[in-house]
């Protein structure tokens, strides 16, 4: 017996969509597969990751004029140090988060990169607001003098009071970890 034109070209179009399912399926499972290993090495080092990230992070945006407030270590003693100036930059995310602070010393330019989780890193305090409307500042570099001034953005009180909190919760932690370590030195 045999088949008509057209269902046998029907037949061979609905096979090849099967075979192309098929090889489909078979070419995800493979990714999924060889992809399992990059996921579960992913889920460990943000495991890893999470151990080392702060809990109290102060909220500060590009365009703020903050005090990055340090810890210094030289030999046996331990001792806060403060830098300022205003955040140009912000950048990366989780464990990589970055913020780059530039201030003016001597007519020369100052930039410090600082992350976010480092343990060196005491707390940021924000000492004013800038109103801004980049999202990067890298334009400042050029500038000299009064140029390098932006202008001020107005602060209602309880952000700035929630701001003080963040930044005395995280010097808190800071300074609960470091005792432990003090005592174990003696």
């Amino acid at each position: 017996m045999q088949v008509p034109e057209p269902e046998r070209d029907f037949v061979k179009l609905e096979c090849n969509f099967l075979f192309i399912q098929l090889i489909l399926s078979f070419t995800q499972y493979c990714d999924l597969v060889q992809g399992q290993g990059d996921l579960l090495m992913n889920l460990k080092l943000d495991a890893y990751a999470q151990k080392y990230m702060k809990k109290n992070i102060p909220h500060f945006e590009i365009g703020d004029n903050v005090d990055v407030i340090l810890k210094i270590v030289e030999g046996d003693k331990e001792r806060k140090q403060t830098f300022n100036g205003t955040v140009i930059a912000i950048s990366g995310s989780g464990i990589n988060y970055m913020f780059t602070v530039r201030r003016i010393v001597g007519g020369e330019g100052v930039e410090r990169t600082f992350p976010i989780h480092s343990p060196k890193l005491v707390t940021v305090r924000v000492r004013k607001r800038g109103k801004i409307r980049r999202a990067k500042l890298y334009y400042l570099r050029d500038r000299v003098g009064k140029g390098t001034k932006l202008k001020e953005k107005i602060w209602l009180a309880q952000d700035a009071r929630v701001s003080a909190e963040l930044s005395e919760a995280a010097a808190k932690e800071f300074d609960s970890k470091a005792e432990p370590k003090a005592e174990t030195k003696k």
